[in-house]
């Protein structure tokens, strides 16, 4: 998954560049003129960019800290200003995880792991292997359901179980975890030997659906 988190970050670069580009000269009779752009566009890209420092460094980590300091309004200072002291900090933090510099080791470790897994799975199905195909990418979708109980407290039980209690907890909604029921109907199919309940089609999406999810529980 750090192929995602550099595609989250490169999103995020490019969409700090646009909001950049929508500044308008305004005038204050208090401040004088000053660059101004949309509030509702800076709170869109400052979310994404807390979501995936929060689950990359960490909410103590010194990339966030500085980042939610940034962000903070004062007087006489125009939303512009704030928006170039967030990105640098955002800078600073896609610098430092381009170099290796980040902390979150378990994420790191855990992304590329997955990375290896999935790419495994597509290799097998596109030799023709399907059913151990999805069975590799359930592990996967299993472990990331561990780890989303492990970092909220939930204990530990079949997919069904956790899928149900996450989903209780609000961690994801209840159609995420009809699609994730849907995806496991597939790897216990697969684990069972009932090929003629899925095909090559099925598990690729199985895949593909299983490596966004887990970009979104680890970014």
């Amino acid at each position: 998954m750090t192929k995602l988190f550099e595609k989250r970050f490169s999103e995020l670069e490019s969409q700090v560049i646009s909001i950049e580009a929508t500044k308008q000269r305004r005038h204050s009779e208090y401040s004088g003129s000053y660059d101004h752009v949309d509030d509702n566009l800076i709170l869109n890209w400052q979310v994404k960019v807390k979501n995936l420092l929060s689950n990359l460094c960490g909410e103590d980590s010194q990339h966030f800290t500085a980042f939610i300091e940034a962000g903070k309004a004062s007087s006489f200072t125009s939303n512009f200003t704030i928006l170039q002291q967030m990105k640098a900090v955002f800078m600073a933090a896609k610098e430092d995880f381009e170099g290796g510099y980040l902390n979150s080791v378990r994420n790191l470790v855990q992304a590329e792991v997955f990375d290896n897994e999935l790419d495994q799975a597509k290799e097998l199905l596109s030799s023709g292997y399907a059913a151990a195909a999805a069975v590799i990418a359930g592990v996967v979708l299993e472990t990331s359901l561990r780890n989303l109980c492990s970092d909220n407290g939930i204990p530990f039980g079949k997919l069904d179980k956790m899928n149900a209690d996450l989903t209780k907890q609000g961690i994801y909604n209840s159609l995420i975890q009809k699609r994730i029921t849907a995806l496991a109907g597939i790897r216990n199919s697969a684990a069972h030997g009932k090929t003629d309940e899925f095909n090559k089609d099925d598990v690729n999406s199985m895949i593909n659906e299983i490596e966004r999810f887990v970009g979104s529980t680890l970014a």
